[in-house]
């Protein structure tokens, strides 16, 4: 009787061991959201390799071919997309080199910003134009200063754009081009080297035609140069991120609560018009202000 007992516990034992080492294997894809949230961002093992983001720096290069530039920016895996000051490559956001991490992401901000292939080769040709920028000193010289305006010039929080403004590109939402002189030049870049872009009869009759003329003569002329400032620097990469994604996200939604800007108000409206139909939703909410609403957008768009 005894040994009957002893080999029930021996089994059970085996049991729980077996399933205690089935836990420990599972990786960190299959966890839940809250699960995921207590993992650290470094501990996640992530790299460019193998991943779409590869594969979309790969037509960044085709693209810079195509153009007949000879430098070439390099990137790697952070917290977010930026591209450093005097650094000649740009980091890109680390939820975008796994779908798993890209869905939290999307609960967690309601949106990826640069989850679509052609949003992501969008941002991508706006951060290599910083890249360039620095590789060049192209903010330091008179002429990008004629094209595009003083680099100097102190970045806002927020901007209030002009949606019928032909001074400017229209690259990434929001009316980016127009918030500094700066992104100003990298829309302008990122339009440019777009294979698909007809820049040409785009803007046919715009002021910014003349950047997009200018850039373009200028990019001929640095094709095959080899760039004044060569760096392989990385600036926090996610290697270097100890935060947990519980404490990632508490940060940048904080982030988010503070901002007036437009994309801080998509968070607002992303709620308001959730398909839960809190208090009446969307409809509601319109009905209720159409009045107000109405006079509001006629004096901003004219």
């Amino acid at each position: 009787m005894a040994h009957q007992r002893s080999e029930r516990r021996r089994k059970a034992l085996a049991v729980a061991r077996a399933r205690t080492a089935r836990r420990a294997a599972r990786h960190w894809s299959e966890l839940s959201d809250e699960e995921l949230l207590d993992k650290r961002i470094r501990d996640l093992g992530l790299g460019l390799e193998g991943t779409a983001l590869e594969q979309r720096l790969a037509r960044l290069d085709e693209e810079f071919a195509a153009k007949g530039l000879r430098f070439r920016p390099y990137a790697w895996l952070s917290s977010d997309w930026f591209t450093p000051d005097g650094v000649t490559g740009f980091a890109v956001p680390f939820f975008l080199a796994h779908p798993r991490l890209a869905r939290l992401e999307r609960h967690q901000m309601l949106e990826v910003e640069g989850g679509t292939h052609e949003w992501c080769m969008k941002l991508l040709r706006h951060e290599a134009a910083h890249a360039v920028d620095n590789a060049f000193r192209l903010h330091w010289k008179k002429r990008w200063r004629d094209l595009f305006g003083r680099f100097s010039e102190p970045y806002r929080n927020s901007y209030t754009p002009d949606p019928h403004s032909r001074d400017h590109v229209q690259n990434l939402d929001y009316w980016y081009s127009q918030s500094h002189p700066a992104e100003d030049f990298a829309e302008t870049f990122a339009v440019w080297l777009d294979p698909a872009s007809r820049w040409r009869q785009q803007y046919a009759n715009w002021p910014a035609l003349h950047k997009l003329e200018g850039l373009d003569a200028w990019m001929r002329e640095l094709s095959d140069q080899p760039p004044a400032v060569r760096t392989r620097r990385r600036v926090e990469p996610v290697s270097d991120l100890k935060a947990t994604l519980r404490e990632y996200y508490t940060a940048k939604r904080g982030v988010y609560d503070q901002d007036d800007s437009l994309a801080g108000l998509d968070q607002r409206l992303s709620a308001l018009f959730a398909p839960d139909g809190r208090r009446g939703g969307a409809a509601a909410f319109l009905r209720r202000h159409q009045r107000r609403l109405i006079q509001s957008v006629a004096r901003a768009t004219g």
